[in-house]
């Protein structure tokens, strides 16, 4: 189970967002015990990107062995 704060890592792409697998986010809610999560994306810069309400299958915590990426991002 996450907490409020984690960061975690988006598992699947989400087309509407612009958002891709791998796509690391903060959890700042918790819905119902753990039932959904509300994660906030951003850029490098700090701006946010979008807040999405997704659930545990949606995304997983990062691995020690994981190296950080930078890829651009169109805005929408």
């Amino acid at each position: 189970m996450f907490e409020e704060l984690d960061t975690v890592v988006l598992t699947h792409n989400v087309d509407d967002h612009g958002l891709k697998a791998g796509d690391m986010g903060a959890i700042v809610n918790i819905y119902k015990n753990g039932e959904a999560y509300e994660v906030e994306f951003v850029t490098a810069s700090g701006d946010t990107v979008v807040l999405l309400t997704l659930v545990q299958k949606d995304i997983s915590p990062v691995a020690k062995n994981e190296i950080l990426h930078v890829r651009g991002f169109a805005t929408q």
